[in-house]
């Protein structure tokens, strides 16, 4: 039987391998036309592409894109990444072409190149036009000073609780340092799942939410293989329960909004105004609005959360390794917070006495321009597009403006960390504001910037005033690893030691 099988295969042999080489060759020259002249491989591996560097090497895979960019004043490089091609950009002025043309017939924001399989339909990621502004004006008021207020305050309370155990855990490991990535993004887990949704989501609850959220986390760094027991799979089907889990939330607090309690969360501060609009539709006889449903709003949830989460995790990182290299700004740091705020106060911080802040505002800034943790907003080309006067950007490009290089243009001395660049003197966040892009630009700007900066700001007064700290530093520790947004390679290596006299005693009680 096997015989007669390899007797009838193998005259087709010849032809399926010269299939096989004519696809090859079809591939590659489609991506040669694509290309043009445009800085980039001159020949791809066949179907992967890049894809293996990229997944392995992040780093020197974006670095040798950057590089190619600089090679010629077009400003913009290219690639090929499993059968997609795509164009990378450094030039600022382009990267703001990308922002301003996010429409059906342009381009549509991804967020991941893979993102769609990932984060589903219901997503705010990949809304456009009339649809999009309707959402985001509902969303505002998540962000008004006094839902702030309530946020800021909810932040402390957690921030204080995990300085104080990641100091414990620095002195029960003897003379050995402590990686801070990890303890940086379970705090911040845990302040977005507090400030997010509160008090509607329990403790059981919240440590599937972790191991869900981290599987997420690792599928996005891997080759989108869509197979049982994959990353990409587990990731994906991570990203449901988690939005099943935020729907459950989104019940709970219409329901607690409809006795008229006070919001004490994001979620109910969204539902407030949400279920105005369904009274209103509802008593007018009309259907209720489009993008209320439990599910619909769990899944722009789970937006905020991947969009707080690990550019969170990166600032905070980046925060402490530049005050450790920089001591005279971590000097006037703590000079500019001990003159604002006491621990001994046993009081949290107040909204006026965070905007009185000025050179604390002005590191959170630098930090967030040096080392901009998104380090750039995937697009897909709807169309064929216009980039420049002699390159159209072919349909079904992977296009990546690249706001982190766009950091690094225009600003006085941009290589260097200095926060006093933003000082009211000097103003390069006015002066240079096309380059600062760390909040992205255009329709899709982040709605919560504001809170980021919040966030970021009450982290380093207190980081600063309440701790000493010092980093174990090895060569190449200060490197950018991807993973996937950016952060020191060695993952924040540090010695902790408590500074204040006594940590302060806070309570949801002062809020």
């Amino acid at each position: 039987m096997i015989s007669i099988i390899s007797t009838s295969v193998t005259p087709v042999l010849p032809y399926l391998f010269c299939f096989i080489v004519f696809l090859l060759f079809f591939e590659q020259v489609s991506y040669l036309k694509k290309k043009k002249w445009v800085p980039g491989p001159a020949f791809v591996f066949p179907i992967l592409g890049s894809a293996i560097s990229l997944v392995r090497h992040p780093t020197q895979f974006w670095d040798l894109q950057s590089s190619l960019a600089k090679s010629s004043a077009l400003g913009f490089s290219a690639n090929y990444i499993i059968g997609r091609f795509i164009i990378f950009i450094r030039d600022t002025d382009l990267s703001h072409k990308i922002f301003a043309n996010v429409r059906p017939d342009a381009f549509h924001l991804v967020g991941h190149p893979f993102g769609k399989k990932l984060f589903g339909d219901h997503n705010l990621i990949y809304m456009m036009g009339q649809d999009h502004k309707d959402l985001r004006r509902r969303i505002v008021p998540n962000f008004t000073p006094k839902a702030l207020s309530t946020y800021t305050s909810l932040q402390q309370i957690i921030i204080l609780d995990h300085l104080k155990k990641w100091v414990r855990l620095s002195s029960q490991s003897a003379m050995k340092p402590i990686a801070l990535r990890n303890l940086v993004r379970d705090m911040n887990l845990e302040t977005s799942q507090t400030v997010f949704v509160g008090p509607y989501l329990g403790r059981e609850a919240r440590q599937r939410f972790k191991v869900d959220y981290n599987l997420f986390n690792v599928g996005l760094m891997k080759l989108p293989i869509d197979f049982p027991g994959t990353a990409f799979r587990n990731a994906r089907l991570g990203v449901d329960r988690l939005v099943k889990t935020l729907a459950v939330c989104v019940e709970q607090s219409k329901v607690r909004m409809e006795t008229g309690e006070d919001p004490s969360c994001l979620i109910d501060f969204w539902m407030q105004e949400t279920l105005r609009e369904l009274t209103a539709a509802s008593r007018a006889g009309e259907p209720a609005p489009a993008h209320t449903s439990d599910l619909e709003i769990g899944s722009y949830l789970f937006d905020f959360l991947f969009a707080a989460q690990d550019a969170s995790t990166s600032s905070l990182l980046w925060a402490v390794t530049l005050l450790d290299s920089h001591p005279e700004v971590l000097a006037k740091v703590r000079e500019e917070v001990e003159s604002k705020w006491s621990p001994d106060s046993d009081s949290l911080i107040t909204a006026e006495q965070l905007g009185q802040m000025k050179y604390t505002q002005a590191v959170a800034r630098e930090v967030l321009r040096y080392r901009t943790p998104a380090t750039m907003v995937p697009h897909i080309a709807g169309v064929d597009f216009p980039l420049t006067e002699n390159y159209t950007i072919p349909k079904g490009t992977i296009v990546f403006p690249s706001v982190y290089e766009s950091s690094f243009q225009g600003f006085s001395e941009p290589d260097r960390f200095d926060p006093d660049r933003f000082s009211e003197d000097r103003q390069e966040d006015r002066i240079f504001k096309r380059n600062y892009l760390a909040f992205g630009a255009g329709a899709h700007q982040c709605l919560g910037q504001r809170y980021a900066l919040n966030h970021l700001v009450l982290f380093i007064a207190m980081f600063a005033t309440l701790l000493d700290f010092r980093r174990h530093r090895t060569d190449g520790c200060d490197e950018i690893a991807y993973v996937p947004t950016i952060c020191p390679r060695d993952d924040c290596m540090v010695f902790l030691s408590q500074r204040c006299a006594r940590y302060p005693n806070f309570s949801v009680r002062k809020v």
